[in-house]
């Protein structure tokens, strides 16, 4: 897009926010990602993001749905990241929605290099987590004094084209007190049989959180040898976020006050 300002003839470049939507609920977008959603002209936003959000984003802006789920791409990462370096050169705010956090497994990184290489103005804004805010509204503490003073957070789905061809299932095993996993759901007999092969006890407590911090929020709690069978039971489909380790017996304590969709404790 031009800008005709006494005579001169100039490309406007306009700057694009890489925004994290939070896990959910509207109420743990920042105030800073609000702003922005109300002020932009273009938002670029993924599948994860709620209804509740998108309907926080101002009336004239242009939104495009770039969504990515298991098996179904709205638009291919190229595609998207071609279409912001182009909105950005037409419009002076655009933001690019994520659910969760940018730079939790949200491509945000790959993203922002490309927008830099382009010489497109770029900034990010964090957002709340899944793999945090979810395990918290079950009522799971990641860390505690008695239970867990270390973390990992993983990814269970794998990609092509990787910095290395797949996760350590073995090494996690022995590296934090608790795992967190992410869009793990698809491969979890894979993962609970190379945690169980590395030397995790079998009645290791797993919980997965479906929908975390909305309304449709459901738990289903279980071990490392039942988990894959009650998910079949019980039809537990993604997106879910994974949380392994003795923490997860807190649920039974702490997540009575959030709780009204448990599934299952096996």
């Amino acid at each position: 897009m031009l800008n005709q300002d006494r005579g001169q003839v100039t490309e406007i470049i306009g700057k694009v926010y890489l925004v994290g939507a939070g896990p959910g609920d509207p109420g743990l977008l920042t105030i800073k990602g609000k702003i922005l959603l109300e002020s932009a002209d273009v938002v670029v936003y993924d599948a994860l993001v709620s209804p509740e959000i998108i309907a926080t984003i101002a009336p004239h802006a242009e939104k495009i749905d770039a969504g990515k789920r298991m098996g179904r791409h709205s638009l291919l990462q190229q595609q998207t990241t071609d279409l912001l370096i182009e909105k950005a050169r037409q419009q002076a705010i655009v933001v690019r929605l994520k659910g969760g956090d940018p730079f939790i497994f949200g491509r945000g990184g790959e993203e922002m290099e490309d927008l830099i290489a382009a010489g497109v103005p770029v900034e990010v804004v964090p957002g709340v987590t899944s793999g945090i805010a979810a395990p918290a509204y079950a009522g799971i503490p990641l860390t505690h004094r008695h239970y867990s003073s270390s973390v990992t957070f993983v990814t269970g789905h794998e990609m092509a084209g990787k910095y290395r061809p797949g996760v350590n299932w073995g090494a996690i095993a022995h590296s934090a007190e608790t795992i967190v996993v992410y869009m793990g759901v698809h491969n979890l007999d894979r993962i609970t049989h190379e945690l169980i092969a590395a030397g995790l006890a079998e009645t290791t407590p797993i919980a997965l959180v479906r929908w975390g911090t909305t309304p449709q929020q459901q738990e289903l709690i279980a071990t490392l040898a039942t988990i894959v069978e009650q998910i079949e039971i019980h039809q537990f489909t993604a997106p879910a976020i994974a949380v392994i380790g003795n923490v997860v017996n807190l649920h039974g304590i702490l997540g009575s006050l959030y709780n009204p969709n448990q599934l299952a404790v096996q």
